[in-house]
């Protein structure tokens, strides 16, 4: 990783603005890390995910990678390596898919422990399946290039995960959308602690609400978006999208609204922003770009006020996406130009939301109201 210690100068001829290539580098970096922590006989391996896989699954790819060889090592005594990077390739002969398939169950739930605390660890079965395709692109490639005798990667046992469509999306209903604007606006459902923030930041948390809801932006488009990327005069502003791809998106009149509110009446004034920073659009208190965490702590607090549950039980960014989504649907628009504003790459990503049917289970059970029946009421 780089040294923290040392100012970061970003050469950039790129259309890209700086941060979005700086958080490549992050990613790059990342990646280079566990990489020299794992055997040299991977090299091409290595060079394979670069080509074939986004940044984000190449990370994750090479984690579950790394914490596989980790096992090995810990739980089994299949290797004689005491470290990571000094396993050999023919030690790898002797993992059956049976090893694997115990891996996995391994997953599912453990513990790590350090000098003063103990993190237990849990994994859904999207999860897991996630971690079993690692190892199995891993072992396969091996097999192609002949680092093992045997594909092994038939005999792993599959997981279950529910397929699209058998998993009830989690949105936003239209009232409560109204609810969880006028929380935002108003400070109403608010703690008094929460309020006390809410009074610095509110056309801040709005406007973030509003992008969020309008367009169906990912967590990581909205949290990288400058001032840069408005032109304000055209009415439009640049997003970067899965694989650097980018995309204009037109601004409607509650967006302009909300932003320039935000810009001209809340945003820190430029000396009070930190270096590096200052382009970003959506910053703390402190003057630096708000993180990812950051905005979905804000998303899980004013949805928890919407949803009348707790703020842990609030919903995520992503299930803002999804409110997005059957929102513009349930307003007639085409699916395919739905697909193309929340770039889906596969329009039956973007059917799964037509086929929610929006207030359905709520009008079935208005007319199921036992008690109010049992005490005469209307």
């Amino acid at each position: 990783m780089a040294n923290k210690d040392k100012d970061i100068r970003i050469h950039n001829k790129s259309d890209k603005p700086d941060n979005i290539v700086q958080k490549e580098a992050e990613i790059f970096e990342q990646c280079e890390a566990i990489e020299n922590d794992l055997p040299r006989f991977l090299r091409g391996f290595f060079s394979y995910l670069r080509g074939n896989v986004l940044p984000m699954t190449r990370l994750a790819y090479l984690q579950d990678i790394h914490f596989f060889f980790k096992y090995l090592i810990d739980e089994t005594g299949l290797v004689e390596a005491d470290e990571t990077f000094k396993i050999k390739a023919s030690e790898l002969n002797h993992v059956r898919a049976v090893d694997v398939n115990m891996f996995i169950d391994h997953c599912r739930k453990y513990k790590v422990e350090t000098d003063n605390t103990v993190t237990i660890y849990e994994n859904n079965n999207k999860t897991l399946a996630r971690k079993k395709s690692s190892i199995s692109v891993l072992f396969k490639y091996m097999y192609r290039d002949e680092l093992v005798e045997k594909n092994i990667t038939d005999g792993f046992d599959p997981i279950r995960v529910p397929k699209a469509g058998e998993r009830e999306i989690k949105a936003l209903q239209d009232d409560e959308v109204m609810i969880m604007l006028d929380a935002v606006t108003n400070g109403t459902g608010l703690t008094k602690h929460q309020k006390s923030y809410w009074e610095k930041t509110n056309k801040r948390d709005k406007a973030i609400l509003i992008l969020f809801l309008t367009y169906g932006l990912r967590l990581s488009e909205l949290q990288q978006l400058n001032l840069s990327s408005f032109n304000f005069g055209r009415g439009e502003f640049k997003i970067y999208r899965k694989r650097g791809k980018e995309s204009i998106m037109p601004i409607n009149d509650s967006v302009f609204e909300t932003l320039n509110d935000y810009i001209n009446n809340e945003r820190p004034k430029e000396e009070k922003i930190k270096e590096g920073d200052k382009d970003a659009l959506f910053l703390s208190l402190q003057g630096s770009r708000l993180t990812e965490r950051q905005i979905r702590d804000l998303v899980k607090k004013y949805t928890a006020i919407a949803l009348k549950t707790s703020t842990k039980a609030g919903y995520s960014p992503h299930k803002l996406r999804a409110t997005a989504a059957t929102s513009l649907i349930g307003r007639g628009n085409s699916i395919y130009d739905v697909a193309a504003l929340l770039d889906h790459e596969q329009v039956t990503t973007t059917q799964l939301y037509a086929a929610q049917k929006k207030n359905v289970k709520r009008d079935l059970v208005k007319g199921m109201e036992w008690e109010k029946e049992r005490k005469g009421e209307d």
